[in-house]
């Protein structure tokens, strides 16, 4: 599984990737969660733990590692998605729908949607079918939550997540855990 994490830009993609990689690694017998950084932001997987121990050390060093978000970088990133052969595979990529984003996905295999804003999910779910992605959850991140919702787990699992932030493990948050669930649950059939 090639498992695409997209929405608009500061839904906090970067958070949920973490905290899911951690979440995954605490199951027995999953798969390891391998993880390709396909945005230019600076926040590769070192990002999370550097912010956790040092906020401003993680801030000077994003500034060092943002990149610009050019065709060589994505043309790199879609080889590295077309080329693994993880089991499953998490793709953390920018939030924009454009042709850039379009190479990267179109060689992953499903599509976890994140959204600050709700009225904007529609054209990313649009963005994915046109990919041919199955997407496997669609939900909201609420900033201000102060608690994790789930509406469905299946066919597709919807609710919110709360506050993603930078440096905080949100591994343990109701929503991070359902999704790595049904990630391994995928990954098993």
């Amino acid at each position: 599984m090639k498992v695409v994490l997209c929405g608009p830009p500061h839904s906090g993609k970067s958070c949920l990737r973490e905290g899911l990689k951690q979440a995954i690694r605490r199951i027995p017998n999953a798969p390891y969660p391998y993880v390709i950084t396909a945005c230019p932001d600076g926040e590769g997987a070192w990002f999370s733990e550097t912010a956790s121990r040092n906020a401003e050390e993680a801030k000077q060093l994003k500034a060092d590692y943002k990149g610009k978000f050019t065709w060589e970088f994505a043309e790199v990133r879609a080889q590295w998605v077309r080329d693994t052969n993880e089991q499953l595979t998490l793709v953390d990529v920018g939030g924009k729908i454009d042709e850039k984003n379009r190479l990267i996905m179109q060689y992953a295999t499903h599509a976890v949607i994140l959204a600050g804003e709700i009225a904007l999910i529609t054209e990313w779910l649009k963005f994915c079918d046109e990919l041919n992605l199955k997407v496997i959850a669609i939900i909201e991140s609420d900033y201000k939550g102060v608690c994790d919702r789930i509406e469905s787990e299946t066919p597709i699992l919807k609710g919110s997540v709360h506050h993603l932030e930078r440096g905080e493990d949100v591994s343990s948050r109701a929503m991070v855990q359902a999704l790595a669930m049904v990630l391994v649950r995928l990954c098993r059939e």
